[in-house]
Parts: structure tokens; C-alpha cells; sequence
């Protein structure tokens, strides 16, 4: 229930939890006392409108925006605004939805995918993903947060749209744009923990608890007193993503933060209340998650003791290819780079099966039981973390050669995963994605720029960079606007054929049906002791990506392949052998039998 419960007249009458307090009084153009109405929850007798500001007053103290603002006009310090949902015309009545399990996602950060940085402005580029062949796109945190760009991960109004990005009725106009041209919407939240300005939360209620701790501080409260009403914040924020917005999927923050002792774990009840919904609606709903655990329960049944999700990230994919791609050993890629990793990572999922991991410390993970369909796993060549928590934000474009790049493209969209691209990879471009905030508070924005500044120190990035990095100033216009696309790129001839490349990888998901084989057993991968090729086999198909600088000849023994699907350089070959002339990629057509 949101912050104002639905009447046939008006938005609704305003209610808020706050279950300590004893005064509650409505803010509008007058003050209203609140009345208790039982389970700690308070309201006003007066209706709010549609359009109209509000705020609440706990105990005489100052006006506070809603705890379920559905939108916050005068940013995350000012009244809330309610907003009827049910005034959008929907003219997706025909949308049957999408399944996250083996889509090609498409992550994007509004404030910068275009130079207006709305999601109005967003929808003029919808037809440019669905020509690459997209099927859901997963838009970075839209909560609202402090000033007007960040990357959206300090949030405070978890119910509203960030007002730079045009707010909630603008949400709308884009998922309904979204599902025209056959394009799912994922969007990214956070429920993890709340943003440092702003946060108002702990005014109303036990929102947060110091019985667990984060990285953030004191967790979310999802097992102490009062936590019942904290989870139902939660889950019915999800809903009402599904439900009010018409998304057709959530990606969940960095769930390990998510500390939960009570006998049934949030991301459970979460799936199973999701479920429920899905069926109502008739259409696929999808949670995928960002796990730091490796532990495949993260997307078992809950029947089977399992959270239930979705899907989950696979970071360890990413680190296997990446360090392959690049040589890069700094950090946690440590424990990747070899090329019998990335053939590891490419068959079992976890590099980190239970065994030491040397970032780390300590043994990390446990393997991913065989039946476990690989669609459920979300992989990537790079995504706003790991080109952004770099220490200029440099993109692998900048780094290695196109061929290198296609060659990762190619594995990841022909993997047995659900591959994700990141906005402009497509077409290779080599704008940075650095860090970048807004934040009004002299002090808080000097521990951003000091926090950034130490965190690149050491670690190898001195060795990477050829000396210490010069961190870009979060706080600094420029550091944002050089994140910004440049839409003239893809005419551009190198970034044309890197985007062709793009689509004919993603257009072979269509007519190869082994590529949505979700098998772990059916991918095969063999390797040079080199290190620079690798030769993958998935039902009817084989690929060889190489990362050579020169020519390579590559067996093909066992493998009846015949056309020869995408290439990413001409190759010559013979009945037994291919023979690629530096790095890039092949996809042949193979019916051997599997072995």
C-alpha cells in the first residue's frame, strides 16, 4: 500500500507507518493531525489530489517527504508529490512479456545514454536497440537521489523516479514505448541500503537495525522488531513496479548485503509473492540478482530451500574473460587470466567453487549443481561496475584491439547464459563511464572525492595506469559529461562493423537453437597451451575466438563443421583445421553428436 490509499475521488487518503510516534500531522497547504489507525500506521482524514504536496511531521518535528513517495519534484530534502498512476493510457494491452532467462539485456544508465539524460529522450533510441536485436532493458537505479546525476545507487525515495529523469509519468511513457517495439524493461533497485543525504527513513521507524552491518552501516532491518512492516515496504515495492509501471523485470542490488535471519529469507517470500503476480497478470515476471557469494541457491525454487530468483549475475565469468582479454592481474583478477579459467568459468559457471581465493582470503563459494539451467546466469564482457569502479572508468575499447573486442563479444552472446551488453559497447565505443555524483554537502562531497582518491592506491593500478591514476573528481561536471554517448560514433566505420559484428552475433541466438540450450553439460571448450585461442562447442555450433596478434591454425578434429555463420576477419581453412589471421572470431555451423 502505498503512502496514499486509492479512493474513487481523489488519489487517496495519506498514511504513514510510525509506529513510535506520538503525533503525526499532515503538511499540504495547512497542517492536519493524523489519527492511529492500528499497526502503527497513521491517516489523514483529508484526500490528497493528484498533483498535490505533502509531507509529514513526526512529533512536532520538521516536515519529512513520505516514506512511499511517489515522486519528489523539489528533489529528495523537499514534500513529496502524489501522483496517480492509473492516469497513463497503457497501449500495451497486447505485450505477452519476457523472460529474463536467455534475453539479451541491454544495461543503461539514462543520465547519460543520451545528452538530454530523460528517459523521454531515451525512447528516441528504442529502435536502435531493437535493430540490435535487444530483448530487455535494464535501466540503472531511477530512485530518487540527491542533486541531478549520479549513478542512482544513493537513493532515498525507493518509490519515486528521479525527477532529472522526468519523473514517474516519464517511467511510464517509456515502458509502454518500450513494449512497442518488443522491448522488455528491466530496472535496477536498491533495497540494500539507503543513500547518506536525504535518508529520512529512521524518522518514521525501525527502518534500519545495528544487529547486522554493511558497508554501508547499519542494515535494512529485515529481522528485528518491526521488521514485518520494513519487508512489506519492500515487496510492495516491487509489486508496484510490476504492477502500476508494467516492467517486466527487477535487478536486485548486491543481495549478500541483504542480511536476513528470520526462518524465511526476504528474497524468498519475494519470489513467491512475484510468482503470485505473474500469474495474475498472465505475463513472465523476472528477478534477477547481484550475488558476491557464489551460491547457486541464489537462484534454486524456493520449494527447495532456495531464494528463488530468477537469475543472478556471474561475476566470475566477466573476471575470467576480461583477464583473458586483457592481461590484467591487479586486484580480484588475481585468481583469472589463464585461459583453462575462462574455459572453467565457461563450463561451470564459478571460478570459486569452495576453494581459496586469493582477493579474498578465505575459501569462497560452492559449485553450481549440474541440473542448474545456465539461462539463469546473467554474463557480460563489462557493465557500469566494472568499467566505472576502474580508476578513470576507461571501457576494454580503450584498452585492446577491436578484434580482442569482438572476440569477448562473441563468447558472451554465444555462451550458454543470458548475455548482457552495456549501453555503447555495441558499437565499441571508448567514452569513459567514470564515477560521478551531485552531492550539495561541501563535506560529503569531499569524502566522495578522498574515498576515490585512496581506493585507486595500490592494488596494481599504478602498474596497469604506468603510474598512479589521476582520479576523476566525482563531484566535477566534466567527469560526468565525458560519460555522456556520442550518437554520431556508430556511423563511424570502425564502429559500424563493430555493430554489425553486434547484431549478427545476437541474430544467430535467433536461428541456432542450441545457443538457448541451457545445459551445462552441452558446452564443450578446448583451448592452445598459449593461451590464445579458445574453441567453444555448443549444440549445432562451434565458435573459435582468438586473441593473437598474428595468424592461428586451429584444429577441428571431431567436429563436422560446414558454413561457416559469421566471421569476424576472412579465415581459410581445411577439413581438419581454421585458420584465423589475428584476433577475432568464427561460428561455424557443427552436428557432431555430443559426447
Amino acid at each position: 500500500m502505498s503512502g496514499a490509499e486509492s479512493s474513487p475521488t481523489a488519489v487517496g487518503h495519506a498514511r504513514v507507518w510510525a509506529p513510535e510516534a506520538r503525533t503525526v500531522d499532515l503538511h499540504t497547504d495547512r497542517v492536519e493531525p493524523m489519527r492511529p489507525v492500528g499497526g502503527g500506521w497513521w491517516e489523514a482524514d483529508s484526500p490528497l489530489h493528484d498533483g498535490s504536496d505533502y509531507a509529514f511531521s513526526v512529533d512536532g518535528g520538521p516536515p519529512r517527504p513520505d516514506p512511499r513517495s511517489p515522486w519528489q519534484p523539489h528533489g529528495v530534502h523537499g514534500p513529496s508529490r502524489a501522483f496517480d498512476t492509473g492516469r497513463h493510457r497503457w497501449t500495451d494491452e497486447g505485450w505477452a512479456g519476457v523472460d529474463s532467462r536467455g534475453a539479451v539485456t541491454y544495461e543503461l544508465h539514462v543520465g547519460t545514454f543520451t545528452p538530454a539524460g530523460t528517459l523521454d529522450a531515451a525512447i528516441e533510441h528504442l529502435e536502435h536497440l531493437a535493430d540490435l536485436g535487444v530483448d530487455l532493458v535494464e535501466l540503472m537505479p531511477l530512485a530518487a537521489f540527491p542533486g541531478r546525476h549520479g549513478w542512482g545507487y544513493d537513493g532515498v525515495a525507493l518509490w519515486a523516479v528521479h525527477e532529472a529523469y522526468g519523473g514517474p509519468a516519464a517511467l511510464q511513457r517509456f515502458v509502454d514505448a518500450a513494449h512497442h517495439h518488443g522491448l522488455g524493461v528491466c530496472l535496477d533497485v536498491v533495497y540494500n541500503h539507503l543513500g547518506p543525504s536525504g535518508n529520512y527513513l529512521a524518522t518514521f521507524g525501525p527502518y534500519f537495525t545495528d544487529t547486522h552491518h554493511t558497508p554501508w552501516g547499519s542494515a535494512v532491518n529485515l529481522d528485528a522488531s518491526g521488521s514485518a512492516e520494513v519487508r512489506a515496504f519492500i515487496v510492495e515495492n516491487a509489486l508496484r513496479w510490476f504492477a502500476e509501471f508494467h516492467v517486466d523485470a527487477l535487478r536486485l542490488d548486491a543481495v549478500h548485503a541483504l542480511a536476513d535471519d528470520s526462518p524465511r529469507h526476504l528474497l524468498a517470500e519475494l519470489s513467491d509473492t512475484v510468482a503470485e503476480l505473474s500469474t495474475r497478470l498472465g505475463r513472465p515476471l523476472s528477478l534477477v540478482a547481484e550475488s558476491d557469494e557464489n551460491d547457486a541457491r541464489t537462484v534454486q525454487p524456493t520449494a527447495e530451500g532456495g531464494l528463488g530468483m530468477t537469475g543472478q549475475w556471474a561475476d566470475d565469468v566477466h573476471h575470467a574473460l576480461h583477464a583473458w582479454l586483457t592481461g590484467e592481474r591487479h586486484g580480484y583478477y588475481v585468481d583469472f587470466g589463464p585461459v583453462e579459467v575462462l574455459a572453467h568459468a565457461l563450463t561451470r559457471v564459478f571460478v570459486h567453487e569452495g576453494g581459496p581465493s586469493t582477493f579474498r582470503g578465505v575459501p569462497w563459494g560452492a559449485p553450481v549443481p549440474r541440473d542448474t539451467d545456465a539461462r539463469r546466469f546473467v554474463v557480460f564482457a563489462a557493465n557500469h561496475d566494472q568499467i566505472g569502479n576502474r580508476a578513470v572508468g576507461d571501457r576494454p575499447a580503450s584498452r585492446v584491439p577491436d578484434g580482442v573486442l569482438a572476440a569477448g563479444a562473441a563468447v558472451v552472446l554465444l555462451s550458454p547464459f543470458s548475455p548482457m551488453l552495456f549501453m555503447g559497447d555495441e558499437w565499441g565505443t571508448r567514452r569513459p563511464f567514470p564515477f560521478f555524483s551531485d552531492h550539495q554537502e561541501p563535506e560529503l562531497a569531499e569524502a566522495i572525492r578522498v574515498g576515490r582518491t585512496a581506493e585507486f592506491a595500490g592494488h596494481g593500478w599504478a602498474e596497469l595506469y604506468g603510474g598512479e591514476p589521476e582520479v576523476p573528481d566525482p563531484q566535477a561536471p566534466g567527469t560526468v559529461e565525458s560519460a555522456r554517448l556520442d550518437w554520431s560514433e556508430p556511423a563511424a566505420p570502425t564502429h559500424a562493423r563493430m555493430l554489425a559484428w553486434h547484431r549478427t552475433l545476437i541474430a544467430l541466438r535467433r536461428v541456432l537453437p542450441g545457443v538457448l540450450d541451457g545445459d551445462l553439460d552441452a558446452t564443450q571448450v578446448e583451448h592452445d597451451s598459449s593461451g590464445s585461442w579458445i574453441l567453444v562447442r555448443r549444440p549445432g555450433m562451434v565458435l573459435v575466438a582468438s586473441i593473437a596478434d598474428g595468424p592461428v591454425t586451429v584444429p577441428l578434429a571431431g567436429a563436422d563443421s560446414t558454413t561457416v555463420l559469421a566471421s569476424w576477419e576472412p579465415i581459410s581453412r581445411t577439413a581438419a583445421t581454421i585458420t584465423l589471421p589475428g584476433a577475432g572470431a568464427v561460428v561455424l555451423t557443427a552436428t557432431r553428436e555430443r559426447s
